[in-house]
């Protein structure tokens, strides 16, 4: 089937510096405060670091090692503050996460909207969307399968689903610093939109095309359901296409992130065995 896409011209205006102190007295911020501005764990540790959006490095006290060494270091270089702090100050921070002896108040993440994520992308991108996902190791598993399979993008709406967290940030290893992330008020538009931008969509379902059989050439856009309910009824309808992941067991469906990450990679061989940028 011959696919026809529209060419668009596609400009990125330069992103003005919205670096702000996050930083507040421990009993005035909510959970939803710490959440947004502060990253625990190494990798994450780095690579917010590496993006420039280190406001404030707390390190454990008396802890030291190479990898200490390296957040100092970074710190150094970015004119970030570090603060040696007690323990009991890291497990607030991180709610209790595996700081591994470092935590960073950071600039809270700055989502696209969908026109941004398109005028930042290749001619034929290939975008992920979550549709509701709740779980932050889901999350954060499949931004991690994202970064090391070439998606694009990742599209996730503003509502009733899980957001850029630090677990999220850590389960990604710093992948969360790689790959764009939109986020939108409908999905179903956002799904609409990228059909009339010449995308081809997929669901996943219990009953559909064999993933193995996926045609993945061209602009494509995945949707992965949430975890307990799967795809919604309007998006599914809503698709080019359903696929399916084939299962002799005895169990019903997959991890949402384990699905997910079949599929990129099946996307990914496809597209760079054809010569696709990604």
């Amino acid at each position: 089937m011959a696919r026809n896409y529209k060419k668009e011209s596609r400009n990125v205006g330069n992103k003005k510096d919205t670096r702000k102190q996050t930083v507040r007295k421990d009993k005035e911020m909510t959970a939803e405060e710490l959440a947004e501005n502060f990253v625990f764990g190494h990798h994450a540790v780095v690579e917010a670091l590496k993006k420039g959006r280190g406001n404030k490095l707390f390190l454990l006290e008396d802890a030291r090692g190479e990898r200490i060494d390296e957040v100092k270091e970074l710190s150094k270089e970015q004119s970030v503050p570090v603060k040696w702090v007690p323990k009991q100050k890291l497990e607030q921070y991180s709610q209790q996460g595996v700081h591994q002896g470092m935590v960073l108040a950071i600039t809270p993440y700055e989502y696209l909207s969908l026109d941004e994520l398109l005028a930042k992308s290749p001619e034929k991108p290939f975008f992920i969307i979550l549709d509701n996902l709740e779980d932050p190791h889901n999350f954060g598993s499949i931004l991690r399968t994202a970064d090391a399979s070439g998606v694009d993008g990742i599209i996730i709406p503003k509502h009733r689903a899980v957001g850029i967290t630090p677990v999220v940030v850590k389960t990604s290893t710093g992948a969360v610093e790689h790959v764009p992330i939109a986020r939108v008020t409908n999905l179903s538009q956002a799904v609409q939109t990228l059909k009339e931008r010449g995308f081809w969509t997929f669901g996943t379902a219990m009953e559909g095309t064999n993933y193995r059989s996926w045609n993945t050439q061209g602009a494509i856009a995945l949707i992965i359901g949430n975890e307990g309910r799967g795809m919604s009824e309007g998006l599914k309808k809503s698709v080019d296409e359903l696929l399916t992941i084939p299962m002799v067991g005895h169990v019903q469906s997959l991890n949402a992130s384990v699905a997910a990450g079949l599929l990129m990679y099946e996307a990914f061989m496809q597209r760079s065995d054809t010569g696709t940028s990604l």
